[in-house]
């Protein structure tokens, strides 16, 4: 399921991260799939399951999975997940726009800067 690459620089959780990411966003993990426990990736892949751990954390936090108590981590939808990450960014957008407004940014250089965005989109 997942392969570890020691020649990769990066740590072995964001590894794993990236890995899981990758097959719920591509439909290899189904939504409400029981994901492995710690316990059994941590044998699977013979390393600390204390790493496991952190990879899950993570991506509960990212709203990949969720953790229902005694039974385990299961996969979440990625349809609801692409909605709450543009809630996320569009929250995150307004705040941009409130703090241009108070640098004196103009909505007509907001507006340019959008319709700049969008055109390079259709090139």
């Amino acid at each position: 399921m997942i392969q570890i690459d020691y020649q990769d620089p990066r740590p072995i959780y964001e590894q794993i991260i990236d890995r899981f990411e990758k097959m719920i966003l591509c439909g290899i993990l189904q939504p409400d799939e029981k994901m492995p426990s710690v316990r059994q990736m941590a044998m699977e892949l013979s390393i600390n399951p204390n790493t496991i751990q952190k990879a899950y954390t993570v991506l509960e936090l990212r709203g990949y999975i969720y953790t229902v108590r005694g039974r385990g981590s299961f996969v979440s939808d990625p349809a609801k997940l692409q909605e709450q990450k543009r809630a996320q960014w569009i929250e995150k957008f307004y705040a941009s726009l409130g703090e241009g407004k108070t640098l004196g940014v103009t909505r007509k250089q907001c507006e340019d800067a959008l319709n700049r965005v969008y055109q390079e989109g259709k090139k």
